[in-house]
């Protein structure tokens, strides 16, 4: 029996890890955290009986706590209990599936207590994986990619050496503007940027997804799970979303992951990695597929990918102001605060402002999150 934990449990990635839990009989969930969706939170208790629970919302949790009364479960809430569910005693694999910065702490504290990591939570990587990845060498733990794009190179990669890549292949489907020019873009509204062509996420994923500025993080977050030079990740344009990312070799061969668009997959397969079990769902048909399309990314029209590019070169901290840049202005768009395109603007106004630390420690990567909001809220 397997035993794992979500951090994230009531969100997209984590709803389907509990599909896959559901489908199969050997998985067992030891503990759940969730932000302030306690409905569901409790739905999830009283089906997979988790032993401790952890809500990120203080008044939440105690809400939860009067709901859940005639169970044997322990309800902990903020920062710590986001770090007890992430160590906790008898769990294998932590699936880390809540959304920025807040599950860099979490991941470390399960990385120290010997637990494997299944990632979905790309901010960790893209703001700390000069800490997360010597961390878990050291440690002895597997960090197991669950975003598609990376399970497909993860998947590529299988049974190759280091020294035999050449270039990593991220595909991109365009989102739902691909081919639009910055004039189509001046009055874009949270419905129409929430309208991803291919994959069902969460609002904000769907938002990063539209910009590229989601791509510009999985780059980021390329380079430290495979250890590969920034400039040696290529974003390849694939509107079909048929190709889930591709690895290029020393000899000039290319292997590539194919499949439907379904996270059930990457999930499932960082789950029981390396072995591989049956996921009921649709399959390719070749026959009607009849063409898989390329393009390169408009990174003129969609710089926030070039300014993703531009901040995982320089590294430090302007990946985190990057990130935190883009989490609060695309938290704004959807209070409808600002503008489509002003999002990438007060990216960009960040970075430019910000003095870069060098191998910042997690207090200074934490800090120079904060002092990004304040300067973003002080333009009010």
């Amino acid at each position: 029996m397997k035993k794992i934990a979500i951090l994230g449990s009531t969100g997209s990635i984590g709803t389907q890890t509990l599909e896959i839990v559901r489908e199969n009989k050997d998985i067992e969930v030891l503990g759940l955290a969730a932000g302030n969706n306690i409905t569901l939170l409790e739905n999830q208790i009283r089906e997979f009986n988790p032993v401790k629970v952890a809500v990120w919302d203080e008044k939440k949790a105690l809400q939860l706590k009067q709901n859940i009364a005639d169970l044997n479960v322990e309800v902990l809430t903020g920062m710590g209990g986001l770090l007890e569910i992430a160590a906790m005693d008898g769990t294998e694999i932590l699936v880390t599936a809540i959304v920025g910065m807040i599950g860099i702490r979490p991941t470390i504290a399960a990385i120290r207590a010997g637990k494997d990591i299944a990632l979905a939570n790309k901010e960790t990587l893209v703001t700390a994986g000069h800490i997360i990845m010597p961390l878990a060498k050291e440690c002895g733990v597997k960090i197991l990619p669950v975003d598609s794009e990376h399970s497909a190179i993860f998947q590529s990669l299988a049974g190759s050496r280091h020294g035999e890549i050449h270039k990593l292949l991220l595909t991109a489907s365009g989102g739902p503007f691909r081919g639009k020019k910055e004039e189509d873009l001046l009055n874009i509204r949270v419905e129409d940027a929430l309208k991803h062509p291919n994959w069902t996420m969460g609002q904000k994923i769907t938002i990063d997804s539209s910009t590229l500025v989601n791509k510009g993080l999985e780059v980021m977050e390329a380079r430290w799970l495979f250890n590969v030079d920034i400039d040696d990740i290529q974003v390849v344009v694939q509107p079909q979303s048929i190709i889930h990312s591709m690895v290029e070799f020393v000899d000039g061969a290319v292997i590539a992951q194919l499949g439907t668009p379904d996270m059930k997959l990457p999930i499932q397969y960082a789950l029981y990695y390396p072995e591989r079990r049956f996921l009921p769902g649709d399959r390719l048909d070749f026959w009607k597929i009849r063409q898989i399309d390329f393009e390169e990314p408009d990174m003129d029209t969609f710089y926030g990918l070039k300014l993703a590019y531009e901040a995982g070169r320089t590294g430090g901290t302007l990946p985190t102001v990057f990130n935190a840049a883009n989490e609060l202005a695309v938290s704004q768009f959807l209070k409808r605060e600002i503008k489509y395109l002003e999002i990438i603007e007060i990216i960009e106004d960040c970075m430019r402002a910000h003095k870069v630390i060098e191998s910042p420690t997690v207090e200074q990567i934490l800090d120079t999150e904060a002092a990004t909001y304040e300067r973003i809220l002080s333009r009010r």
